[in-house]
C-alpha cells in the first residue's frame, strides 16, 4: 500500500512506494522478491498492441497520453512485472524540440537534415518543457492507475542521440559520427552539450510528473572504445545523471555491448548499471565497482530457446546476481540485456516472470 507522498522542492510531491521490490533492490534493501522487469516489454511482442496501434504512427503514439498509458500498462496487467517503463521513443524529445525527423517503418528514426558543422549543431532548436505536455500527462495518467508499481521514466542518452543526428538515421559502423567526433572536437562537445540539454527536460519534466525511476539508454556507446567513450561521451552522460539526481530516484544507465564500459558507465552517476548479455553479472560487478546495484541480463533469444534452456538460464543468472550482491553489488533487478523480440510468444515471458519471482 502507498504510504505517504515523498519529493523534493525542485521535483514536488511524489508516490511513496516503500514496498516496491525494483526501488528496494536499487536502493540496497531486501525486497520482498527478486524484482523483474523486461525492456521493450510494452510493444510488438504483445497481441493487445499490435491491435491498439493499428494506423497509428509510432511518434504519433508516443504524444497520445492516454495511449501512452494504455500500452505502457498492457505488460503490467499481462505479466506482473515490478515496474512499467513509459512508452515512448528515443527520438521523442529530439522531435518535440522541433528537429525534422519521422521513424519509418522497418528503418528507424530518419532526420531529414543531419547536423554535420558547428553551423548546423548551432542551429539546433532547445526543448522547453512545455513541449512535452503531453508525456506529462501521460505519467500523471499512469501513477494514478499503477498502485504499487513504479514507473521508469525514458530518456536517450547524448551520444546515441546524437550518432542519429551525424548519421540521419541508424548506423551499423557510426563511421560519420566518428569522424566528427575525432576531426572536430569543439563541434562535437558542442553537439553533445545541446542534446545533454534537452535530455535533462525531457527526464525533468517526467519527473516532475511523478515518474519513480527513470533509465538513460545509450544503445550505440558499444560501439567506441574505452579511452573515446571516456573522452568524447562520459562528461555529457554524467552530467544528465547529475542534473537529475535531485528528485531522488533511481538512476539506471544501460548500454549494448558495453562490457568493456562498465566501469567508465559506473562513474557516471547511476545507481543501477544495466548489463547486456554478453558478460556474466559477477564479472560485470568487478567492472562496475561496489556500491551500485546491476541490471540484467538474460539473452533475448532465451525466450524462444524451451522451457528448460529458460528455466536453466534464469536460475543461473539469478545465481549470478547473488554472487555481485556479495561482491559488493548492492542490488539486483533481473532483465533481459536487451528488448523483447518482436516475435516472442508472451506466455513465455509471463512465465520467465513467474519463475523469477519464485527464486
Amino acid at each position: 500500500m502507498i504510504s505517504g507522498i515523498t519529493g523534493s522542492a525542485e521535483y514536488g510531491a511524489r508516490r511513496a512506494l516503500p514496498d516496491a521490490p525494483l526501488l528496494a533492490a536499487a536502493a540496497g534493501r531486501t525486497p520482498t522478491r527478486r524484482p523483474v522487469w523486461f525492456m521493450r516489454q510494452a510493444g510488438r511482442s504483445l497481441p493487445e498492441y499490435r491491435k491498439i496501434r493499428a494506423g497509428i504512427g509510432m511518434l504519433e503514439s508516443c504524444f497520445d497520453p492516454e495511449l501512452v498509458c494504455e500500452i505502457t500498462m498492457q505488460p503490467v496487467r499481462r505479466h506482473d512485472v515490478d515496474a512499467a517503463i513509459l512508452f515512448s521513443d528515443i527520438v521523442v524529445p529530439l522531435k518535440a524540440a522541433g528537429i525534422d525527423l519521422d521513424i519509418v517503418a522497418g528503418v528507424g528514426p530518419v532526420v531529414a537534415n543531419p547536423v554535420r558543422s558547428a553551423a548546423d549543431v548551432a542551429a539546433l532548436p532547445r526543448l522547453v518543457t512545455e513541449e512535452v505536455g503531453a508525456i506529462s500527462e501521460a505519467v500523471r495518467l499512469l501513477t494514478a492507475e499503477l498502485g504499487n508499481t513504479p514507473l521508469i521514466g525514458f530518456a536517450g542518452a547524448p551520444f546515441t542521440l546524437a550518432s542519429y543526428l551525424v548519421e540521419g538515421g541508424p548506423s551499423r559502423n557510426h563511421e560519420k559520427t566518428k569522424a566528427l567526433m575525432h576531426s572536430d572536437p569543439k563541434t562535437w562537445h558542442a553537439l553533445l552539450a545541446g542534446i545533454a540539454d534537452i535530455t535533462i527536460c525531457f527526464l525533468q519534466a517526467q519527473l516532475k510528473a511523478g515518474v519513480d525511476a527513470v533509465q538513460l539508454f545509450d544503445s550505440w556507446a558499444g560501439a567506441l572504445s574505452l579511452a573515446d567513450y571516456r573522452e568524447y561521451v562520459l562528461p555529457h552522460s554524467e552530467r544528465v545523471l547529475a542534473e537529475v539526481a535531485a528528485a531522488g530516484v533511481p538512476r539506471i544507465h544501460f548500454g549494448v555491448g558495453t562490457g568493456e564500459l562498465l566501469g567508465a558507465m559506473g562513474e557516471a552517476g547511476a545507481d543501477v548499471v544495466g548489463v547486456d548479455w554478453r558478460i556474466p553479472l559477477d564479472v560485470a560487478a568487478t567492472r562496475v565497482g561496489p556500491g551500485k546495484a546491476l541490471q540484467g541480463n538474460l539473452d533475448p533469444a532465451i525466450l524462444f530457446s524451451g522451457p528448460d534452456v529458460l528455466d536453466r538460464e534464469i536460475r543461473r543468472i539469478a545465481a549470478e546476481g547473488d554472487r555481485a550482491i556479495q561482491a559488493g553489488i548492492v542490488g539486483h533487478i533481473f532483465n533481459l540485456g536487451h528488448g523483447v523480440l518482436p516475435d516472442t510468444d508472451p506466455s513465455v515471458i509471463t512465465a520467465a516472470v513467474e519463475l523469477v519471482h519464485s527464486l
